[in-house]
């Protein structure tokens, strides 16, 4: 080893789903099978390519303000950043700075992992049940901070708003962050508590229901002084985070309510004949309220799922992780491409 190389920070980086440049049926990373709302087509092509030669505005003020509109909140209750990972990870650097150990589920997002490495974060995994439910007296011990997602990813599980207050409830004198990725799909929102809590920030994002996983937008909502502190963070680190493109085509995303709701019902009404689908074939899964489905098969392995999917052009999501190194991630497509895939899956079995 070289001696500059003992003060490296090394860290074991997060592996995403797999990219692939040619034309596939991709239904591995969770991305919305639906182009985002006409009004973000609009805005790029009418958009004023001079205004790219200037600065973004630092405090992303149009979009904080669409947001703050959509959720009926303050615009000083409002953080964005460059996708609900930039969000998450500054969370982690703002908040998790005790000595005690954060908490968060041990199958879950695995990012989480990797930025409380990389930020010397001490944590503990806390072990989801035999259903892959979230055992919340687990999360009353003294910690340093909890986060969790809700629903959870990959388990595709969610949890009433009961039992995520109740964790916030046993965590006042720390941060409690609700990852809220796919709630769209699922249910309640925790952002009916962050009046209730000063120590909740709930982060969702538009790369899964608003269709802009290509565009980096996520955002948090909280009380104003946890922003306030979010956003000392972000302008220590870089001020310039949402490009002028972001800002413009997020803002247009938002406003067009009724087609985000059609994009959710089309998923949700797709998820719900895939189960049934799945079902028939003999998988077993959690019942899912996201836009994927988490499932295993008794009698066939899923790696030799994953290659033969993926050697027809379909591809899924597999780990291999322990607990879960029989289950695979199916992201919802759209119709076409599920029966696709069942039309696969039902020869392949027949052999």
């Amino acid at each position: 080893m070289k001696a500059f190389e003992k003060n490296i920070r090394k860290v074991e980086p997060y592996v995403p789903g797999e990219q692939p440049q040619q034309k596939v049926i991709k239904l591995n990373t969770n991305e919305n099978p639906y182009p985002p709302a006409p009004g973000v087509s609009k805005a790029l092509q009418s958009m004023d390519t001079d205004r790219l030669r200037l600065y973004p505005d630092p405090t992303a003020g149009v979009l904080v303000k669409e947001l703050a509109d959509f959720y009926h909140v303050n615009p000083d209750q409002v953080f964005v950043g460059v996708g609900s990972d930039d969000v998450l990870s500054m969370c982690f650097l703002t908040f998790f700075n005790s000595e005690k150990p954060i908490l968060f589920p041990d199958i879950t997002y695995s990012f989480y992992k990797v930025w409380a490495d990389l930020y010397r974060i001490p944590y503990e995994c806390q072990k989801l049940d035999e259903n892959f439910r979230l055992v919340k007296e687990d999360y009353y011990k003294e910690n340093g901070g909890v986060i969790f997602p809700n629903p959870n990813a990959p388990t595709a599980l969610y949890e009433e708003l009961d039992v995520v207050e109740d964790i916030i409830a046993h965590n006042r004198d720390v941060i409690v962050i609700v990852d809220e990725a796919y709630v769209d799909f699922a249910g309640r929102s925790a952002m009916e508590l962050v009046d209730r809590y000063d120590n909740l920030i709930v982060v969702q994002t538009f790369s899964k229901a608003r269709s802009m996983a290509g565009m980096r937008i996520g955002y948090a909502i909280s009380n104003p002084a946890l922003i306030r502190y979010l956003n000392d963070a972000k302008y220590s680190f870089n001020s310039y985070t949402m490009n002028q493109t972001s800002l413009v085509c997020g803002t247009e995303a938002v406003r067009d309510k009724e087609y985000f709701e059609e994009c959710i019902r089309k998923i949700i009404h797709t998820r719900e004949w895939a189960k049934e689908e799945l079902r028939k074939l003999g998988f077993e899964f959690p019942d899912s309220r996201t836009n994927f489905i988490f499932a295993t098969h008794p009698d066939y392995d899923a790696k030799e799922l994953f290659e033969a999917l993926k050697a027809e052009g379909i591809y899924v999501r597999y780990w291999g992780s322990e607990r879960i190194e029989q289950y695979l991630r199916i992201t919802i497509g759209t119709e076409e491409e599920m029966k696709t895939m069942f039309v696969f899956l039902k020869d392949y079995m027949r052999k």
